[in-house]
């Protein structure tokens, strides 16, 4: 591969990978498009775009939204159309989402919508979309208070990923990625969860390597099961409980971070691994060391708790209203649409909370 660039399929779309920003734009055929938009947001205009700027094509034009979570709505999409519009884009138009998570679900889910669909590219710039969010056709924006709560399917033509963006990052937005790549390891790979807990400070993490693994498993499981009707729920892990808490805590005088919330659930849905019969005590306390020694200083409060629990009844992949989540089978297996009470979400919870005094 020229220039050592790294290349891995998902769902038939490249992902690249490279440090060299020249070297992975390099690798797509921008001059295939009648026109290039690149999708910022206050913070990757500001700290991300001035590194591309010379790179795109000349004619690209800039369209610049509010960063956030907060801004993950419909009147975001409807600001990005009207630009899209005036400056009449057409079928052929691409799209170029420069951003984390929330950019990229949005920015993607605007190009699907667009025309009944125009292209569009991811370039990731935290980590948490890079091993996670950007990889696997995920697209949407949250309503009425619900997190992702509409959405559709749609891949993008590539996904362009550079490390070079995480030295943008501060610390707790590393530490929010790096749960999604806990995640994999714990789903998926017992052998890579065993190397992953040599390492406990940022520093010392092979980036690359963690990025490059946490994409193959998301590519291979997403490849089994592209509309989520079974495998790919074990993605999940984490994030029945974790969702919650980061849509109850979004408004509050303390917001979560994505990883950080997950970080929570991991250990809560672990907790209940364990309860089951699941996961052996040894295990959990792999899972329970790991966890705290990466998010010390997670607080919640009783009322917290009692607020967010209610949430889960709207997740996604409930059925007729049974709460169904990912557990764990020991590390390294996961098994999906597992029934869920909120008394044992709360037991974790404050299982979880009771331990942090």
């Amino acid at each position: 591969m020229a220039n050592n660039l790294l290349t891995i399929s998902a769902d038939g779309r490249p992902v690249y990978l490279h440090e060299d920003l020249t070297v992975l734009c390099q690798a797509f055929d921008w001059a295939a498009y009648s026109r290039c938009f690149v999708l910022v947001d206050t913070h990757t205009a500001t700290h991300c775009y001035p590194f591309l700027r010379e790179i795109l094509p000349a004619d690209h034009q800039l369209i610049s939204v509010q960063a956030g979570e907060l801004h993950k709505t419909l009147d975001t999409c409807q600001y990005i159309w009207q630009r899209l519009t005036a400056a009449k884009a057409d079928r052929r138009a691409l799209l170029l989402n420069l951003g984390g998570g929330v950019l990229g679900d949005m920015g993607g889910f605007c190009a699907a919508t667009y025309k009944r669909g125009i292209a569009f590219v991811q370039m990731p710039t935290t980590l948490l979309s890079q091993v996670d969010a950007s990889v696997g056709g995920k697209l949407g924006i949250d309503f009425d208070g619900l997190k992702n709560h509409i959405g559709l399917f749609a891949h993008p033509e590539a996904v362009l990923v550079s490390p070079l963006f995480l030295k943008t990052l501060p610390a707790n937005e590393l530490r929010s990625g790096f749960a999604e790549i806990i995640k994999h390891c714990l789903i998926a790979d017992a052998a890579a969860w065993e190397r992953l807990q040599a390492h406990t400070e940022l520093g010392t993490l092979p980036w690359m390597e963690l990025i490059a693994h946490s994409v193959r498993i998301k590519a291979e499981v997403v490849a089994q099961d592209p509309r989520e009707q079974g495998l790919r729920k074990i993605l999940n892990f984490g994030h029945t409980i974790g969702h919650a808490l980061e849509t109850q805590a979004l408004h509050s005088p303390q917001p979560l971070l994505h990883g950080e919330a997950v970080a929570i659930g991991m250990w809560a849905e672990g907790f209940v691994s364990k309860q089951r019969g699941l996961l052996s005590e040894e295990a959990f306390g792999q899972v329970d060391q790991a966890l705290r020694c990466w998010y010390p200083s997670q607080q919640l409060s009783e009322e917290g708790i009692r607020q967010a629990l209610p949430l889960m009844l709207h997740d996604k992949k409930n059925s007729r209203q049974t709460i169904m989540a990912t557990l764990l089978d020991g590390i390294g297996k996961a098994i999906y649409d597992q029934p869920l009470t909120i008394e044992e979400a709360q037991q974790a919870l404050e299982a979880y909370v009771a331990l942090g005094k």
